[in-house]
């Protein structure tokens, strides 16, 4: 057992790593362990500091969630205000910017800082002695709201800066609170999916999301940040320049946006709008525009300031990506998985350097929260190369024979039913194999590598298929001809001969393979290996209730609706009965319906597997009731390794975990029971050259 002392130390110990790791990941967006690994450090951190509450401290990593839900944010006076930016909206505006400038200064040239005006929320965070304490927004710029309890939930943002000795007593720094595009897009998907609004843009979930009075739903938003000045500092605290400053603040462990660079005058400002503007929709996050700002800070003194702003920074706006317009019409789209989507027809609008003509409604709830009507003038965003949305609805211009829509019953591709599951927000066509709308995307899938694993059959072969008329639905892949096919475009008469090899090989393949390959809703490789393990024969799936595919493990309620609806549909049955009559066949699998031989195993994969995926490896377990982790510890109990396995095997060695080979692999799949039991203990049938 340790000792105090001993205990005491390794908490330590534990937070300064886990603090680098943060820096690392944060910072320097280089991290060197995996997730899982990272997240073994803070559960032992955590399980560490429950056991001894005396020695939890406000910094710790551990305690970015806590605090209880807010009435009300308190104010905070700002000691140096937070400012505005001046705004440049044409090259010629910059110039003139650069020309008072270099005036005044009397100089030829200027070197200026400059960097992407991020989309987000300013915040101002202080640290004294290294540890967060406060953290505020702009507000009017001389006073804010206190929102600290939320800036810790944020874990880009350190609760305790990195350093030993060089930081000042007092340190406030300013940036911008913001939300990745990726981040936004997954936030929304959730909000659709328990049938709650959905954010405008990424700003306004990225303030919505800070400004929260219970820290705890702050903590489920995927908020970033970047520094880019300084507020409040201890007097004896000095830099020479703006960008030496960044970079001193990365260092401690504050984020630092990566496109921040040096240039001279104008021109030097106006390539760089160009670059940005350029490159802004494969940025990972939204801007607005650029901001120029004379790197050197004496000059910055020099210049002073004007009003609410600063004579030395500008910002150089992009076009506007909100808009007026009218909707003409209203169409609905049928995706992929049978989402019927409403489509704004607009009258046609210049937004964002594009003429946009549609906007994305998302779903009826959403028509019906914000009350939107044909013929009614709205507020369009259009953000990179995404669809653009409707924000809202000008209340005030509504004509008075504005009329409201209403999603249809059938499916517009295909007239099957549309159904909308508990809980969802999205309606669905039922058509699934048979509905056009889908067609095509579920070939591709029924041909990828995991499911029938089709060889040459590519995305714009499918395309081409489909444009020539040769297919329809999934089941004449079977029925292609080679005559048809040597007279297509760029399809050499051996790349024909292979395709045809590859569909006739494709009929020998696996009950679990074929499932995937129907492409059901959240039925992956893992659950279709335990539907076809269970049931032993797509007779038997087919016809299972909800209620009986339940007892799948690892199938709860909605992924058995899905199941049982799929199978409940004529055509998609139709389409299945095809696909068999053509020849595609499997062996049976032995039925598992009892307890399963692998449950509550912890199994760890490494290296690189000859027969195999990771996922094919992963799935096949999982569907044997094996827990499959990326990190080992005493808690695992096989080791599968394939070629240059590293030092997972070295560690699995150290803790006398058994490493299975993957010829190992194959004997455990074929008789799981027997296998493990003919296992010597501690038995290493992995072993190096």
């Amino acid at each position: 057992m340790q000792n105090g002392n001993n205990i005491s130390r390794r908490i330590d110990a534990l937070r300064k790593e886990i603090r680098e790791h943060n820096y690392r990941y944060y910072v320097e967006d280089a991290p060197d362990i995996p997730d899982a690994e990272y997240d073994r450090l803070l559960r032992e951190l955590e399980n560490l500091e429950a056991e001894n509450p005396q020695l939890i401290t406000e910094d710790s990593p551990t305690q970015r969630v806590g605090a209880e839900p807010l009435s009300t944010f308190s104010q905070v006076r700002h000691r140096v205000p937070m400012l505005s930016l001046g705004n440049a909206f044409s090259d010629e505006e910059v110039a003139e910017f650069d020309r008072r400038i270099t005036e005044t200064l009397e100089t030829d040239q200027i070197e200026y800082a400059v960097e992407p005006k991020l989309d987000g929320l300013a915040i101002s965070l202080r640290y004294e002695n290294g540890v967060l304490v406060q953290g505020a927004t702009r507000g009017d710029g001389a006073t804010g709201e206190n929102v600290t309890h939320n800036v810790r939930t944020i874990k880009s943002i350190p609760l305790m800066l990195r350093s030993e000795n060089d930081i000042p007593p007092l340190l406030e720094v300013r940036g911008e609170i913001f939300m990745s595009k990726k981040g936004f897009d997954e936030l929304n998907q959730r909000q659709l999916k328990a049938g709650e609004k959905i954010f405008a843009n990424p700003r306004n979930a990225a303030a919505g999301s800070l400004r929260q009075l219970d820290p705890k739903i702050t903590a489920t938003r995927p908020l970033s940040i970047y520094v880019y000045a300084l507020g409040e500092v201890s007097e004896d605290f000095h830099f020479e320049d703006h960008f030496s400053l960044l970079q001193q603040l990365k260092k401690w462990g504050l984020p630092v946006c990566p496109e921040i660079q040096l240039v001279k005058g104008a021109k030097g400002c106006l390539v760089y709008y160009q670059y940005l503007a350029e490159k802004r929709d494969a940025l990972p996050y939204e801007i607005d525009g650029v901001v120029f700002k004379v790197n050197n800070y004496r000059r910055q003194q020099r210049m002073g300031f004007v009003a609410k702003a600063p004579r030395w920074a500008i910002a150089h706006k992009f076009p506007a990506q909100e808009e007026i317009t009218e909707i003409e019409d209203i169409d609905v789209q049928v995706g992929r998985t049978g989402a019927l989507t409403p489509v704004a027809r607009l009258k046609p609008v210049f937004v964002g350097g594009v003429t946009v003509t549609n906007a994305t409604l998302h779903n009826q709830d959403e028509i019906d929260r914000k009350d939107i009507r044909i013929g009614d003038t709205v507020i369009i965003r259009r953000a990179g190369d995404v669809i653009p949305q409707v924000v809202k609805v000008v209340l005030s211009k509504r004509k008075a024979d504005a009329k409201s829509f209403l999603l249809p019953t059938k499916c517009p591709v295909c007239n099957s039913d549309v159904f909308k599951d508990e809980g969802e927000a999205i309606n669905r066509c039922s058509g699934g194999l048979y509905c056009g709308a889908q067609q095509k995307e579920a070939i591709k899938h029924y041909a990828s590598r995991k499911a029938m694993d089709i060889d040459g059959l590519g995305d714009k072969l499918v395309e081409q298929f489909f444009e020539e008329k040769l297919i329809e639905t999934i089941a004449d892949l079977y029925r292609l001809q080679r005559a048809d096919l040597v007279k297509l475009e760029r399809m050499g008469e051996k790349s024909v001969d292979n395709l045809l090899m590859a569909i006739k090989n494709s009929k020998e393949t696996t009950l679990s393979r074929f499932l995937y390959s129907l492409g059901i809703r959240e039925v992956g490789e893992a659950t279709a290996m335990a539907l076809a393990n269970y049931f032993g024969s797509l007779d038997e799936v087919k016809k299972a209730s909800a209620e009986t595919l339940q007892k799948v493990p690892d199938v709860g309620p909605i992924v058995a609706n899905h199941i049982e609806h799929f199978f409940s549909q004529a055509h998609n049955l139709a389409v299945i009965e095809k696909i068999i009559s053509s020849g595609v066949h499997w062996p049976k699998p032995e039925v598992k319906t009892g307890g399963q031989v692998l449950d509550k195993m912890t199994f760890v994969i490494t290296g690189t597997l000859s027969h195999f995926s990771r996922s094919e490896v992963k799935a096949q377990l999982q569907a044997l009731g094996a827990k499959v982790t990326g990190s080992v510890s005493k808690k695992t109990n096989y080791v599968i390794a394939g070629a240059d396995p590293g030092s997972k095997v070295d560690k699995a060695d150290k803790l006398g975990v058994r490493v299975l080979s993957e010829e190992d692999f194959n004997h455990l799949l074929s008789n799981p029971e027997e296998y493990l039991i003919s296992l010597e203990p501690r038995k290493i049938s992995w072993t190096r050259e």
